[in-house]
Parts: C-alpha cells; sequence; structure tokens
C-alpha cells in the first residue's frame, strides 16, 4: 500500500513520522474520515470545509489547498488502485522539540492513508448491533470544543473499552449532565411517537456530516425531526435506533444494555434515501 505523506507517495513500510512530532507526543492534530464510493469521494467538501474548520480552531495551517488535499487524495487511491476505499486525512502540528507552544512546530505533518472498504456483515444491518452506555462521560463542550475533529481520542478509547468488556458493538457517552450524546465513533438517532430524535449539538457533541444528511433526508420523507435534550432512558421506549457515520452510513441498533430492539420501517426507509443519494 501507498501512503500520501507530506508532499509524495511512500511504500507504508516508510511512512514514517518523527516521535517528536506533536501529533505523536500531545494528540494536536486533526483529521477527516470519509467514504469513497466507485472511486468518487462521497461529499468530500463538506469534509474538507470540516477540516479547515477544525485547524482554524486550534490554530493550525493547513500545507494544502482544498484543491491540492483532492488532487492529493485521488494520486493516493489510483496509486493503491481503490475504486471502494474509506480514506484518511491527518495533519498534525508537525515535528518539534518537547513543550506545549504550538510555535516550537515548524511545519505540520500532512498525511492521506487510503484502505480498500470491505462491506460490514449484513446481519448487522439486518438484525442490528448492540450498543451501551458507558460510565466514562463525553469531554465537557468547555474543556474541548467538540467541532475540533481532533487527534485527542482518549475519551473515546476509554468508552470504547467499556463497550468491548461489555460485548457491545458500539458505547454511546453522556454528557457531564448525563444527557445523550454521541457514540465513540458515531452520532444517534431513535425514534420516538413517529418522531425521529437525536442529540443536539449543543449537548456537546461533534456536527456529523452523515447526521446532517440523514436530518435532511428525514425531513425529505417528511418524517418530523426534534434535535435536543435526552436522558438514556428515553431509549427505553423507543421503537427505533441506529447510528450513524460515513463508513457505516446507517446501521440498525438491536440492544441497549439489556433492552432489545428490532430495526423498523423507518430506519430502513432513510438508509435507502441515503443510499440514492450516494448512487446519485
Amino acid at each position: 500500500m501507498l501512503v500520501y505523506l507530506n508532499n509524495g507517495l511512500v511504500p507504508e513500510d516508510d511512512a514514517k513520522v518523527s516521535v517528536f512530532d506533536h501529533g505523536f507526543l500531545y494528540g494536536d492534530g486533526i483529521y477527516e474520515t470519509l467514504r469513497v464510493y466507485n472511486g468518487k469521494a462521497f461529499m468530500i467538501n463538506e469534509h474538507l470545509n470540516r477540516l479547515n474548520r477544525s485547524a482554524s480552531l486550534i490554530g493550525l495551517t493547513i500545507p494544502k489547498t482544498d484543491e491540492e488535499i483532492k488532487k492529493a487524495l485521488f494520486l493516493t487511491l489510483d496509486a493503491n488502485g481503490f475504486k471502494e476505499a474509506y480514506v484518511r486525512i491527518t495533519v498534525s502540528r508537525g515535528a518539534g522539540p518537547i513543550g506545549l507552544d504550538p510555535a516550537l512546530c515548524k511545519e505540520p505533518t500532512f498525511v492521506i492513508i487510503a484502505n480498500e472498504f470491505k462491506s460490514y456483515p449484513e446481519k448487522y444491518y439486518s438484525e442490528g448491533v448492540a450498543i451501551m452506555i458507558p460510565e466514562v462521560r463525553r469531554n465537557h463542550r468547555a474543556a474541548l470544543n467538540p467541532q475540533i475533529k481532533s487527534q485527542n481520542f482518549l475519551n473515546n478509547i476509554l468508552a470504547k473499552i467499556e463497550a468491548k468488556n461489555a460485548g457491545a458493538y458500539e458505547a454511546v457517552m453522556l454528557n457531564t449532565d448525563r444527557f445523550l450524546a454521541e457514540g465513540t465513533i458515531s452520532n444517534i438517532f431513535f425514534i420516538k411517537d413517529g418522531v425521529l430524535c437525536t442529540p443536539a449539538v449543543e449537548c456537546g457533541i461533534l456536527d456529523g456530516i452523515t447526521r446532517s444528511l440523514v436530518i435532511e433526508l428525514a425531513l425529505k420523507a417528511d418524517v418530523k425531526v426534534r434535535e435536543g435534550f435526552y436522558r438514556s432512558e428515553e431509549l427505553n421506549t423507543a421503537s427505533e435506533i441506529f447510528l450513524t457515520n460515513s463508513t457505516m452510513e446507517i446501521m440498525p441498533v438491536n440492544r441497549v444494555n439489556d433492552s432489545a430492539f428490532s430495526p423498523g420501517a423507518i430506519t430502513s426507509k432513510l438508509h435507502e434515501a441515503y443510499k440514492q443519494v450516494v448512487s446519485e
């Protein structure tokens, strides 16, 4: 596999970053993950807009323009022969002496990794996956702005460990006020009384690109949408629950802790609408 590192393609064994890189030392960096369908990068402009927003929020200068990033992305895909892929774009503060001052790093590190996409097991979509509510809470939005899609992922990793220990596919965290927030790699939706409900951005979540598209598709399908503050107990009386992100798209949930659910008609309808957008 070939990886795009800084200004060109290198074999993966040679794709090395300095141990003094502040992305490695401190998690000081940003990233985006996106899907490629039949050689087309899905919603790439939205992902690059969010990458630029994250960079602005941490005072990081991305060393390439959007057009240069697109060129590098498709160069990476073509060099690896990938038509169906998922791609991660990472920009770190770069290498510099040990210390927290961003000025210590003279040049950011830029990386594009493309991997061939292998579909999730079909039973995940037909039967659903299990989620749980972990003890670890989502970082408070006043401590770390959730609109920064950063490399600092330890909060999510701790929640993921809880999920694995509980035999669950995903952990959906509560915020520090005990309202539903988001999963370790996903946003959560649930249907209650025919209304599509999802935690508001003000709950301290990342405004997922897939999340935004699903809300748009629901409104077009005349499904009422409510973004709000929800307790985890409200999931117990939901008729349907699903997760979203760029790679899983819309993934139904069949269990929350000890409560069982079944994939439902609205979830299926929205996923079909999502697939239609992809095909277009």
